[in-house]
Parts: structure tokens; sequence; C-alpha cells
């Protein structure tokens, strides 16, 4: 039986978690920014860090030791046809949460079939129950798996953050139906994911999928009111103002600064903290800046000349894939790439749509209104007449990831900020923020593949080497960059 088939109710223990966390986001409605001191990242959201300091001295960071995940254990392809007793588990488990039960015999069957690739799904249920039966399904992924998760640091926060790490760090396949078995779900915490799931042409890696915490922001562009039932609200087309009357803002603080035209605006952090969205019009151009907390991005694509039929209107869609956000178009329902801006589900993948992408400069206020003397920023307010807290996620990912990411790139610390470029041919080069600052504070050249960036305020653009062309750049953190680049260089002074 097909999960959209089912009928979408909502599982008891499922919505219990997924009712619980969604109340803590950073809902417009709330003032709250989805900051949490808790240990359990099934209690966690997703609106993220405040790492990015522009203002501090020019080291990178040593990196943080990480755990070493053991050899990856021997799965079966992901085209080879799963055991039709194993399949027969997950639809009964599948059917039954429909009625509000978890299935726990069901769960332990799964376990002695000895596939690993089952161990995704078991990953999605540890997602949303814990207590003993989180210890179930833990003790089961350790049967498939072979190992012990007690080694692991991460089991001490979270046995569903530890078990999904040790699946990506294996890179382990999936198996056929894996999507639809997902959706069984999910669905049962936002039917309003149905369409992204609907795509069985969809190009998303849905092992990578988790649930952020919070459910779907489906408002109508402009619409200024919470959602009902807990989201990250886009801001659309917020009031600005000038520099002069943006004194509210404190000059340490960090801003979000695009250029467009002649035009340039400041998008002050704490703001988009709450937001993590937002839908504008600057130098005659519409705009979406999505802003990923968890991975320190924030990036802005060009909407209105997408060569599509539909112009795209970015939303939060509540799910992350690597602890970065996933967003989508609310026009079409369609899934893009937070860190590509490649549609992968939906009509605009049928379409084949890439969004062209806009530089945006991390930098302290003082120093962006310095160097743009002309700018607008955000106004107090947003335009919707709330107040932000200048620090309303306090700290809340100081520690590292609090979501899935796998292995890391050991050549920096996980959550050093990197400036990324991906060259004309498809080259990826990483900048360490930080030292990029501070050999061009000594007059020096920060130059690497052909690409050199120059200082913009507190923060660096990239250009060309030889053209001196101005190349699309942003910051992230580097686990995020990384994990999307894994190829990338990386320079280092």
């Amino acid at each position: 039986m097909s999960p959209h088939s089912r009928s979408v109710r909502v599982a008891a223990g499922v919505a219990a978690i997924a009712l619980g966390a969604a109340a803590c986001t950073s809902d417009g409605a709330t003032g709250g920014g989805g900051s949490t001191s808790g240990t359990d990242a099934s209690a966690v959201t997703d609106a993220g860090p405040d790492a990015v300091d522009v203002s501090g001295d020019f080291e990178t960071a040593a990196p943080r030791p990480r755990f070493r995940y053991p050899p990856a254990p021997a799965a079966p392809a992901a085209d080879v046809q799963s055991a039709p007793e194993a399949l027969e588990a997950i639809d009964t488990i599948n059917q039954l949460l429909g009625a509000g039960e978890l299935d726990l015999a069901s769960v332990s069957r799964i376990g002695e079939f000895g596939d690993l690739r089952h161990a995704w799904y078991l990953a999605d249920l540890l997602r949303f129950f814990r207590g003993e039966q989180g210890d179930i399904i833990a003790e089961t992924f350790e049967q498939l798996a072979g190992v012990q998760l007690n080694a692991d640091p991460d089991r001490l926060v979270s046995p569903w953050l530890s078990v999904a790490n040790h699946l990506i760090a294996w890179d382990t396949p999936d198996y056929p139906g894996y999507a639809d078995d997902k959706a069984g779900i999910f669905l049962l915490v936002e039917p309003a994911w149905e369409p992204f799931f609907a795509d069985a042409e969809a190009t998303l890696d849905w092992r990578f999928v988790s649930w952020g915490g919070v459910l779907i922001d489906a408002r109508p562009l402009g619409d200024t009111e919470p959602c009902p039932r807990g989201c990250i609200p886009s801001l659309d087309d917020p009031a600005t103002t000038d520099a002069a009357v943006g004194d509210w803002y404190p000059d340490e603080r960090i801003v979000f600064g695009l250029v467009e035209g002649d035009q340039a605006l400041a998008i002050p952090k704490n703001i988009a903290e709450i937001h993590e969205m937002f839908n504008l019009t600057l130098g005659g151009r519409r705009l979406a800046m999505p802003y990923c907390t968890l991975c320190g991005s924030a990036q802005a694509y060009y909407t209105d000349d997408t060569g599509g039929a539909e112009q795209p209107v970015l939303r939060t869609s509540g799910l992350l894939i690597r602890s970065n956000k996933v967003m989508y178009d609310l026009t079409t329902m369609s899934v893009f790439d937070t860190f590509t801006g490649e549609a992968v589900t939906g009509p605009q993948r049928e379409a084949g749509i890439v969004l062209d992408e806009a530089t945006v400069v991390t930098s302290t206020w003082a120093e962006w209104k310095a160097a743009h003397p002309d700018t607008q920023i955000i106004a107090e307010d947003g335009g919707i007449g709330r107040s932000y807290d200048l620090d309303p996620l306090g700290g809340r990912d100081d520690d590292g990831p609090i979501f899935p990411i796998g292995d890391a790139d050991g050549r920096l610390d996980v959550q050093e900020p990197v400036v990324g470029v991906v060259t004309a041919d498809g080259t990826a080069i990483a900048f360490p923020a930080a030292t990029a600052r501070g050999v061009l504070a000594a007059g020096g050249d920060v130059e690497l593949g052909g690409v050199r960036l120059l200082a913009d305020g507190g923060g660096l653009r990239a250009v060309g080497a030889d053209s001196g062309e101005e190349l699309t750049a942003h910051e992230a953190f580097w686990f995020a960059w990384s994990q999307f680049h894994p190829e990338t260089l990386l320079y280092t002074g």
C-alpha cells in the first residue's frame, strides 16, 4: 500500500513531538528565535548560531576533535530489492503510525533481515520517538550495523543524531521505495510536504533530509500574520530606512549586505535569525535571500528572470538536508537546493531551473555603512510592528552542529567561516574569512585559483584575478561549504 493512499492522520507519538518542538520555533507571533539549551536534538529547531564575528582577530580556529566513525558495514546496492518480509514490517509500522501506534515488534523485525539500508527508515523514526521507544529503535540499528553507539559522544546528545551521522558518514545506500516509506512518516507531521515527495524524478537525496523542528511556511507573499501552527516566517518586501535612522542597530553587530545597481541594503543578523528568508526588490531586481542559521550562510538569488513560467516566491519548508535549510517555491511547490539554487523537485525541476546567485557580504554595521553611506537597512520593526532581540538564539550552536552532517573535512574547524566561490569552470574555492581579512589588513593580496578577494566594509567580495569582474561569493561555515563542495580548493594564506 502506497503511503500516499493512506489516511493522513496525525500519529499520536509523532505529533506530540512535532507540535511540541514547533511551539519553540522562531514564529513572529511568539517573538522567539528557536533558542534552546537542551541536549535532545528531537526538540531542537532550525534557527541557528551567532558565530560569525568579523571584528575579532584574524586567526582561524583549531579544528575541534571529531569522532572517528568505524568502517562502513556492507550493504546491498541501492537498486537491489529488499526482502519482502522487511518491506512488510515497514509497511505495517507506517499503517499503525497513522492510527497513533508505533509497532515496536515490527521495528525489531527490521533488524532480523540484516539489510543496513533499512537503517535510514529507522533513523527517520528515531527523529520523532524518544525514551524507551527510541532505545529500541537505536538497538535495532546497532543490530543491523554491528556497532555500539555508546562510543559516539553524539549518543549522549541524541540517539537519532548518532545514527544519522553514522549513516551519512558511511554514505549508506537507501533501498527502492525508501522515499515513499519516509513520506509515510513525514506526512503525518506536515501534510503540506506531499508535493515534494510526489515527484518520482526528484533529484533531492532523501537520505539526507531530516525534520528541522518547524512546520512549513505556506503563507501567501506579503502575509505578515504568524503561521498558525508554527513556522519560520519569511519577511516579504520589508520596510527600510536610511543609515541614520538605522542607529538603533549597534555598530559592532553583523549585517548581511547586498548591492544591486546603485542601491545597497543591510539586513541585520538578528532579524535574519528570526525570518531566515526575505523576498524583496533591490536596484530594480527581484531577489530572495535565505539565511541558514545552522550553517552560517546568507545567500541571495535572483527570482525575476529565471527562464521559468512562474516567478518563484521562496519559503522555508521546515526540512533540512545535512543541517542546511530546505527552501521551496510557494508558487509551484518545488524544492530548491538552498546552497546551489538548483530546483530539485516539482515543475521548476522539470523546467531545469537554476537560480542565478548574487553576492552577500557579511560585515559589521559600522563598516558597511561607512563603505556604503547611502545604504538602506531593514527597519527596526521589520515594517510589521514587532520587536527583535539583538541575540535571539543565545549561542545555541556554539558547541558545533546540532543536526546530522556525517563526517567532516578536517582541514578546518567545522564552524570556521569561509568565503566560498565557484568559478565558471566549476572549481570551488574556499577562503577562511578571518585569514583573508588579516592578509588584506596587512596590505597583502588574497588570491587562489584565479579568484581574488577584496575588502567591502568589514566583509569580503570576490573578483576575477585577471579580469577584475565580480564573482558571486558568500560566507558559510566550513562544514556546509565542504560537504556541498568536497573537492574545494582551500586558501591557506
